[in-house]
């Protein structure tokens, strides 16, 4: 059992070599008890950590002008700059700007038989005022899919399926995603949600954060637990694609995010291990001794769970930027009105 009170350690270091069976078995406990774990000895190397949180600052800190040039309104894909106050969760506005950024790609050509999910495929946009934000951006991404890939192989051992069983889903098409996000401090002592309770619909997701804190858990007694800042570790947590593929042996998190308390600013930078947009989840072959504890895949109306990875995916974001929604989904949501 792991501790009830704080999140578990991981130490990716230990996957190789003789302590493999015990590091994948204290891995597979943490998740199934828990679904998030700090994960350290990712050998990320330290300026990649701090060249991160450095242009994040700088960015947060460019005349709203500037940020505005790159405002997500822009893109049909839902990429930029987002101010506080316009993504939703829970149909509550978060208290956090913020850029998203996901893989370089051109916009596809479609045709009307094509699926929606599709035109989620398109460029980034970056600001003209801080050029260099996109190699740093860039060079973080691909550490941090380097480090949920591994995450990604150890669950898979851990399973007891072969450690590449996912691996299909996670070419050059994949749809990761990263966030460079601000938290503001608050505007009054009750005005506390950074971002609202809610589940992520990928299968892995990883978080860097500042030393200010804010990131609660909930615990399967409904509880809150913190997520303390650990210097040099990534926070990772289960999404609904590995529910769906462990049907509920692994359960994707509830969590929040606090807003800092009067004159402290937050930084964090999440990413999101997302599979090609057409990518089908199927569910796994457990052992016997793992499927006995497999409960099923939540039964939520407010959120139901699709296999559907870009289905997922588009519902999740035409739900939180309704103003990007508008914009440019307008036939889309007319037609699921």
């Amino acid at each position: 059992m792991v501790s009830t009170r704080s999140l578990p350690i991981i130490d990716l270091a230990r996957f190789d070599g003789a302590e493999r069976a015990a590091a994948l078995a204290e891995l597979r406990v943490a998740a199934h008890e828990v679904g998030f774990f700090y994960v350290q000895g990712h050998g990320v190397p330290s300026d990649v950590l701090s060249g991160i949180m450095n242009v994040a600052q700088r960015f947060f800190a460019l005349p709203i002008d500037q940020r505005l040039e790159i405002e997500n309104v822009r893109s049909p894909q839902f990429r930029g700059y987002t101010r506080v106050g316009t993504e939703h969760t829970g149909g509550t506005a978060d208290q956090r700007e913020q850029l998203d950024i996901g893989p370089e790609r051109a916009a596809l050509e479609l045709g009307a038989g094509d699926p929606d999910y599709l035109r989620l495929v398109g460029p980034n946009q970056w600001p003209s005022a801080l050029p260099e934000l996109r190699d740093v951006v860039l060079r973080w991404q691909a550490e941090a899919l380097r480090v949920s890939r591994e995450v990604l192989r150890a669950l898979a051992a851990a399973l007891g399926q072969p450690a590449d069983y996912f691996d299909r889903w996670f070419d050059d098409e994949a749809a990761v995603h990263v966030k460079v996000v601000h938290y503001p401090p608050r505007a009054s002592v009750d005005a506390d949600q950074g971002v609202g309770s809610h589940k992520d619909y990928g299968y892995l997701a990883l978080l860097q954060q500042d030393e200010v804190g804010g990131l609660q858990v909930q615990l399967r007694d409904g509880s809150w637990i913190d997520a303390v800042p650990v210097p040099g570790a990534f926070v990772f947590n289960i999404g609904e694609m590995l529910e769906i593929a462990t049907q509920g042996y692994l359960r994707a998190t509830q969590h929040r995010v606090l807003s800092p308390p009067a004159g402290i600013d937050r930084y964090s930078v999440p990413f999101f291990l997302g599979p090609r947009l057409d990518a089908v989840v199927e569910p796994l072959e457990l052992p016997a001794e793992l499927a006995a504890d497999a409960n099923g895949v939540a039964d939520d109306p407010d959120n139901p769970l699709l296999a559907e990875f870009g289905e997922n995916a588009l519902v999740g974001w035409l739900r939180s930027h309704p103003r990007v929604a508008e914009r440019w989904w307008s036939d889309v949501l007319a037609r699921r009105s």
